[in-house]
């Protein structure tokens, strides 16, 4: 059990970490020491301001089926209620959720429905095909699983895949769909199939209204979600500002560069500052959200050789935005009526209501496109105008990762007006955006990680919490419920971490162990 005076390092401002501190300062009595290497907080879920409109890197929605996080959020950031938008700024709005593929330069309804419009999209020949070869992925499962191409056979049938699935993939890991662990596919579409998107669209037809915890309702086809008012990063930086109001640190551009171990238990580490200063940090606990390689190479020589080489090939996938603010989109429909805009007028005539569009298209490079005007109006400084983000995954160091800002807008302005999303004469402004290690790969070295995960569990007081520090693709609220979790573990004087990997590893993580939630006494949060 944590004693008055304790102290717990935290490497890294994310989400995961700032869960983790504020859960320590008000629930142990343990003061947090959080060592963030860059000058913005929330990790990938900060929100990037340029010149009054904001960036949402990669699209977080606020749900959660757990119901610790919704509302560990909610007590950050109430609900609007009425017309409180307008008037107050630490809010929640409630948003309608839409996600389209666009293929053959048309959109399709995300997940895939078999609806009369989409079967005439795709045509009779191709739509026999797609029925005729999920017919024979149900009747004969390839057996065993190996890949992330065999994961999609199995639960959509290959023309299904082959349509709507694997050039988006590719683009986003970089490789074909058979070089990558199935494990991903198990853990990010989970349940997801043609069977419960067929029965989601009979439920609509007979639900008469929709409740926001959406329990039922497989993630991937929620219809509803949270969303601060400007954006993620404003939910991070309100945890921050509670932190240090009560007695937390948090230190910024602080790069950690050294791990001391002693005896099985990490003792100190050791950072750069801003300005070169190099200061040691001790603590009674530890918690790294860093990336495993980078925490490896920290523990510098006394890791064995087979961990340090494992960690050092981990693979990651980059991320670059392009942010362009236009006055009109080419493709253009209907603004159908949107529900939860909590009396703001957020329906730019004729926009497209998607939060974002997964570009299937294999002649651009361009993986994803959000419409930030659809994700909060007060996300766009003027309503008029319509602002963008074209997301590219590459790998750090690449051609696309190295390009000069002016060429990644010159190329996302050329893709989008080449499949008929926009057109270039509309372009007002752009900015780019570029985030390093944001997704953890199932790749490479990953086949091997358990040896590396043996490893660093064996230090008693280090806790592995969050996206990169478990190398795991989780969300933003399996981010927080693992550092929930490991402070669990603390006050309950637990020493196996099982429960901690365990997060995001069941369809139903959030309902199997109701003790969570007792531990903390139901305390409110949430992201995506």
């Amino acid at each position: 059990m944590p004693s008055a005076k304790q102290t717990a390092v935290i490497i890294g401002a994310g989400p995961a970490g700032l869960t983790a501190a504020y859960e320590l300062v008000t629930r142990a009595g343990i003061r947090p020491v959080v060592l963030e290497r860059s000058a913005y907080l929330g990790g990938i879920s900060r929100t990037i301001e340029y010149k009054g409109n904001r960036m949402d890197l990669g699209g977080h929605r606020f749900f959660s089926k757990s119901d610790r996080v919704m509302d560990w959020w909610l007590a950050r950031l109430p609900l609007a209620q009425g017309g409180e938008a307008e008037t107050k700024d630490f809010v929640m709005l409630v948003r309608s959720r839409k996600s389209r593929i666009y293929f053959l330069r048309k959109l399709f309804e995300y997940p895939i429905q078999l609806s009369r419009a989409t079967l005439m999209k795709l045509g009779a020949r191709r739509t026999f095909r797609i029925g005729l070869s999920y017919l024979k992925s149900m009747l004969f499962p390839i057996k065993p699983v190996e890949n992330l191409e065999q994961f999609f056979i199995n639960r959509f049938g290959r023309e299904l895949y082959l349509t709507f699935f694997k050039s988006y993939t590719e683009k986003v890991w970089g490789r074909p769909c058979d070089h990558i662990s199935a494990e991903w596919g198990a853990q990010r579409v989970k349940g997801l199939s043609i069977r419960k998107a067929l029965v989601h669209i009979l439920q609509q037809a007979t639900r008469s209204k929709q409740d926001i915890a959406q329990k039922s309702t497989e993630t991937s086809l929620i219809e509803q979600f949270l969303y601060p008012k400007f954006g993620p990063g404003q939910m991070w930086e309100e945890v921050a500002r509670k932190v240090t109001e009560l007695g937390g640190e948090i230190v910024m551009q602080c790069d950690v560069t050294g791990v001391e171990a002693e005896n099985g238990r990490i003792v100190a580490v050791t950072a750069t500052g801003p300005e070169g200063a190099v200061r040691r940090y001790e603590g009674n606990y530890f918690f790294s959200t860093t990336s495993v390689q980078e925490l490896v190479r920290a523990l510098g020589p006394g890791v064995p050789a087979p961990v340090r080489e494992i960690a050092e090939a981990l693979p990651y996938r980059d991320f670059v935005t392009v942010g362009l603010l236009l006055n009109k989109l080419k493709i253009r429909e209907p603004a159908p009526k949107r529900t939860g805009s909590c009396g703001a007028d957020d329906s730019q005539a004729g926009l497209i209501s998607d939060n974002w569009i997964y570009i299937q298209e294999p002649d651009v490079l361009v993986g994803r496109l959000q419409i930030f005007n659809n994700w909060s109006p007060y996300l766009v400084s003027d309503a008029s105008k319509v602002w963008l983000g074209a997301e590219y995954f590459c790998s750090e160091g690449d051609e696309l990762w190295s390009q000069p800002d002016e060429q990644m807008i010159a190329l996302a302005i050329a893709e989008l007006a080449k499949i008929q999303i926009i057109d270039a004469a509309n372009v007002l402004d752009a900015t780019v955006a570029r985030m390093p290690k944001t997704y953890p790969a199932y790749f490479g070295t990953y086949a091997r990680f358990d040896e590396v995960r043996q490893y660093l569990d064996g230090f008693a007081n280090l806790f592995l919490i969050g996206r990169n520090g478990m190398h795991k693709y989780n969300n933003q609220d399996h981010s927080m419920l693992t550092a929930m979790v490991a402070v669990d573990n603390i006050l309950a004087g637990v020493t196996s971490k099982e429960n901690i990997w365990a997060v995001n590893t069941e369809e139903e993580y959030h309902e199997a162990k109701q003790n969570v939630a007792a531990h903390a006494g139901r305390q409110p949060e949430r992201e995506e």
